[in-house]
């Protein structure tokens, strides 16, 4: 068994128990249900750059990558760099995550904000609308065709966006659907966690020309991004390269300032 698919029987698993604990109709009540999201399409379209910069405390592969930081400081200095997005990780068990921390951002920042976490049921898509998330990850290696076609058709319906994450072609070609807004491609392998920007570099050809764009994980140089941009990317997310420093926001500024300063 890989980290994906033991990941995934642990979110199953947990959400038998918060079922009983919150029903749908309570998350509903939630005062961040009924606000108007913000589109991720919409600012990565209008930015020069495209980054989403990513909160994230540790990793199955990284234990420790930042634990002392304050996530409403965080996003407000995420804001303030000029990131088109914050991805904000809600898994606790394996990532150190929560959905105060989705809380936290919603109120320090008016980013849009991808709640990035293992969605694998439908109650997580109104879970994430209720904390204040504007977009969803679904990620293609543990779900199926259908489950990505019925979750996103639903993130729509609550006025979420979605991203598909996908790692090889089969996955593109098989998962992509009609409500997926913006493919994402994972350039680290689940099973192994190598890194390598090749599988940007090589799916970006088949990804159709109407869909926003975005490279995930393994970015670290301005010249990725420039050398992924001019591939025709739209978008770029940023984690362990800004949170394993004592400042994420200062860093974030830096890292695209820098590339402004080369495009």
């Amino acid at each position: 068994m890989h980290i994906l698919e033991e990941i995934t029987i642990f979110k199953k698993q947990l959400l038998n128990y918060k079922k009983q604990v919150i029903s749908i109709a309570e998350l509903e009540k939630m005062s961040f249900f009924d606000r108007e999201c913000i589109s991720l399409t919409e600012q990565i379209r209008k930015s020069e750059i495209g980054i989403i910069a990513e909160h994230k405390r540790r990793s199955p592969s990284k234990p420790h990558i930042n634990f002392k930081t304050d996530v409403f400081e965080v996003a407000k200095a995420y804001e303030g760099a000029g990131a088109s997005g914050m991805s904000v990780l809600t898994e606790q068990k394996y990532f150190g995550g929560s959905l105060e921390d989705l809380i936290l951002a919603r109120s320090a920042c008016n980013l849009p904000l991808l709640r990035k976490d293992f969605i694998v049921d439908e109650y997580q898509i109104v879970e994430s609308k209720a904390h204040g998330a504007d977009v969803i990850l679904l990620i293609a290696a543990c779900l199926t065709p259908l489950e990505v076609k019925q979750f996103s058709e639903l993130a729509h319906q609550l006025g979420l966006q979605t991203i598909l994450e996908v790692h090889n072609l089969n996955e593109l070609q098989v998962y992509l659907c009609e409500h997926i807004d913006i493919v994402g491609v994972n350039n680290r392998n689940l099973k192994t966690f190598e890194v390598n920007l090749d599988t940007s570099k090589t799916l970006v050809q088949h990804i159709p020309k109407n869909v926003v764009k975005i490279s995930e994980s393994g970015i670290k140089h301005p010249k990725d991004i420039i050398d992924l941009k001019s591939l025709g990317y739209d978008g770029f997310l940023l984690g362990e390269h800004f949170m394993k420093t004592d400042d994420p926001g200062q860093s974030a500024q830096d890292f695209i300032q820098n590339i402004k300063n080369k495009i």
